[in-house]
């Protein structure tokens, strides 16, 4: 197996979404006192081997549709730089490997990893062509990095903030879909079935309630909070949502990690909101 397109199968960009895992301790104002190994970088590294497994398992049944796409073609996989069955012997190693090492960190932390694992596969085998289910098991993921965050760290996940995220993750999957559907256009079906199920206007409706939905609950949590300067973080959030749904709008890309490293915007808004909740946690 050649280097360079295993390391593109394993998608090391996408281990930047395993960073929810440290919004508890963040937030909680810990992350400091506890990054360390085991505890801070063993569970951020278990997440990144067992979500690049995933990728692997659902790139390998998609490999007949993704040789359609335009750019899902140059993949490893569908472009034939990787076979499939080392592929699926590199995602079987990369699982075992992560739950295996999910004991040293306690057992509920392995529940949260294997429902993570259990929802992502039934998700790339069939769970996928059914909308609104699809959007909702994408979202399943970011929601079990923060539960695994919170025990990992052992720090309690707050309703609020349980709210903003599940809300973001919907948003976030949402924009996802609504640029996968525009850019495929007439062709959308056959890639996913799911993105010809959506009707006109509805993944428009849903971007723009979610997005309403997580600047109401993210504006509670900090009011929650009672910090001056955490609550002005709250026109940052409304910024960046209004940023990504112009940018997904626009037909620049829906994807989460992309938009956040390709979009100088929002990649200042997003260092920016870490830097405040930085100072008004550790201040």
């Amino acid at each position: 197996m050649k280097i360079h397109p295993a390391i593109k199968l394993l998608r090391p960009l996408q281990w930047l979404k395993n960073l929810m895992l440290l919004f508890p301790p963040f937030l909680g104002g810990i992350l400091f006192q506890q990054l360390s190994f085991p505890t801070g970088i063993l569970p951020l590294m278990i997440f990144c081997l067992a979500s690049s497994a995933v990728y692997i398992i659902n790139d390998t049944l998609d490999c007949n549709a993704d040789r359609q796409h335009p750019t899902k073609q140059f993949r490893p996989l569908p472009s034939g730089e990787i076979t499939v069955a080392a592929a699926l012997f590199l995602a079987v190693v990369l699982m075992v490997s992560a739950i295996g090492l999910a004991f040293v960190i306690s057992a509920k932390f392995l529940v949260f990893l294997l429902s993570y694992l259990v929802v992502s596969i039934i998700y790339s085998l069939f769970l996928k062509n059914y909308p609104v289910v699809d959007i909702f098991c994408v979202a399943s993921g970011f929601i079990f990095r923060l539960l695994a965050g919170g025990e990992a760290f052992k720090i309690n996940i707050s309703e609020w903030l349980f709210l903003t995220v599940f809300l973001l993750a919907l948003f976030l999957s949402t924009g996802k879909r609504y640029s996968e559907k525009n850019a495929l256009g007439g062709i959308a079906g056959l890639h996913r079935k799911a993105l010809a199920a959506y009707p006109d206007g509805f993944l428009d409706g849903l971007l723009f309630m979610t997005g309403s939905a997580v600047l109401v609950t993210y504006s509670m949590y900090v009011i929650s909070k009672h910090s001056s300067l955490l609550l002005y973080t709250v026109p940052l959030c409304c910024f960046g949502l209004l940023r990504y749904i112009l940018r997904v709008q626009s037909g620049r890309g829906g994807d989460p990690t992309e938009s956040l490293l390709k979009d100088l915007p929002l990649l200042v808004v997003g260092i920016t909101w870490a830097v405040m909740v930085g100072l008004s946690v550790y201040g």
